[in-house]
């Protein structure tokens, strides 16, 4: 089977919609049964590698390596007694772990994990649906998803509870900026928001010369929009409340944050799962919008039949291991930023950065168009590089006046406190009272006058 054949055979838009109601109802319970399944493998696969990573063996009691464990601990969870604080708002107490569940799983349904197959006798696509704006579908249910971090922080009545959760809806209006920000490159090359366009348009690699030979290379958006790409990975982890950005569940100092009145029973199990449903689902859009999809990486894309039939299904599983690890790697590895670093990183450096390269992008994209005025582009192109500039010098310049003036405050004040210990403080006691000299004040009997 030749390129062109694949390529004739991957699913467009046209193919979504004809699946009969029980094809349909067939592949929305197997998503849900493999990421419920995902859920309790990725846990045991966490607890395993950070073990290692750490020296340490890791489960390994419950089943063969420690497999039964999660299936332990979910069982344990969901057969605990379930306690509830007398203050709480009861409906949204209960509701908030299904509003943070549900959309992580139906953010999955537009994802595509393979070409069309025969299933049952039926020629379907391996995906659930698709949409012309389906990215923005993946964007909107993480959107609705900080709703239940919110919630569960104000049903809970509790001011660690609430304060995590408002942590939770600013970092995600930060950083899902951003992640946005970051998709619109991967539009601007692709044509389209459709996921499953999306990876056919990153189907028709390049050819690298070396010695006279062609090489043929991969021509996933992690390469050619690295950048773009780089900006998502840090976002996901934001995104996803993980280490280093979890903040709006961070112990040391909100206790257990959005969670903290939640017993450990079947609510925060909930909570856990959509969670890690979550981390499934972003780690499957940077699958499907830079590495190519459920197509085979090279070399084993050389070979005809790996794009085709269920093998895609293997390559989307390989790659989604990947991307879990470095979830893993990351909390492994790195420690938690301070909420203000946070905050500074995703409106500082991240949104600027984003839209510098979209003009970019926009302007070599611009240039490629044959109808389109090249040197209109390059002139429009470069006074908004000269606004850029003079938007920067200008921040740089009351920045650095303010860092200056900062400066010369915290000098004045040393200066006062050198002349006058006590001034702008708490009273600082004399350095020459009797016990820095050896001198222990005599106790009086008790009774005497």
């Amino acid at each position: 089977m030749n390129a062109r054949t694949l390529l004739a055979a991957d699913p467009t838009l046209a193919d979504f919609g004809k699946d009969p109601l029980w094809i349909s109802i067939i592949k929305a319970v197997v998503i849900f049964i493999v990421l419920m399944l995902g859920v309790l493998f990725g846990v045991w696969f966490e607890r395993k590698l950070i073990s290692r990573m750490q020296n340490r063996y890791g489960p390994n009691r419950a089943g063969k390596f420690g497999l039964l464990q999660s299936v332990a601990d979910g069982l344990k969870m969901g057969l605990k007694e379930d306690l509830m604080p007398r203050t709480v708002d009861k409906v949204i107490y209960f509701i908030a772990p299904v509003v943070l569940a549900v959309p992580a799983f139906l953010a999955f349904s537009v994802i595509p994990m393979g070409p069309k197959v025969s299933m049952f006798g039926v020629q379907t696509p391996l995906q659930l649906t698709d949409l012309p704006v389906a990215v923005l579908l993946v964007l909107a249910m993480a959107s609705i998803g900080v709703y239940g971090v919110v919630l569960a922080g104000w049903g809970s009545r509790s001011p660690y509870s609430v304060l995590g959760g408002l942590r939770a809806s600013a970092q995600v209006v930060s950083y899902e900026i951003a992640m946005g920000l970051s998709f619109v490159g991967v539009f601007l090359f692709a044509g389209t928001l459709s996921t499953s366009e999306i990876v056919a348009a990153q189907a028709s690699g390049g050819t690298l010369t070396l010695g006279g030979l062609q090489l043929p290379m991969p021509s996933w958006y992690m390469i050619l929009l690295i950048p773009s790409f780089l900006i998502y990975i840090v976002t996901m982890l934001g995104e996803t409340n993980r280490v280093p950005f979890d903040l709006p569940e961070g112990e040391g100092e909100l206790v257990g944050g959005f969670q903290t009145e939640y017993s450990n029973s079947l609510k925060f199990a909930v909570i856990m799962l959509a969670e890690y449903v979550n981390v499934f689902v972003v780690s499957a859009v940077s699958i499907t919008l830079f590495m190519g999809g459920w197509r085979a990486p090279w070399p084993i894309s050389m070979w005809d039949g790996a794009n085709a039939g269920w093998w895609p299904l293997l390559w989307f599983f390989l790659k989604m291991v990947l991307v879990f690890s470095f979830f893993v790697w990351c909390r492994a590895s790195l420690p938690r930023v301070r909420y203000d670093q946070l905050m500074a990183l995703g409106w500082k450096i991240l949104i600027p950065i984003n839209l510098a390269w979209i003009l970019l992008v926009a302007t070599v994209r611009a240039l490629q168009l044959p109808e389109v005025n090249r040197a209109l582009v390059l002139i429009l192109a470069a006074l908004v590089m000269v606004a850029c500039l003079g938007i920067w010098w200008r921040f740089d310049s009351v920045l650095q006046k303010r860092k200056e003036a900062k400066a010369a405050q915290v000098e004045a004040e040393f200066e006062q406190l050198q002349a006058e210990p006590a001034a702008g403080g708490f009273p600082v006691p004399p350095l020459d009272l009797p016990h820095y000299h050896g001198v222990v004040r005599k106790e009086v009997p008790s009774g005497s006058n």
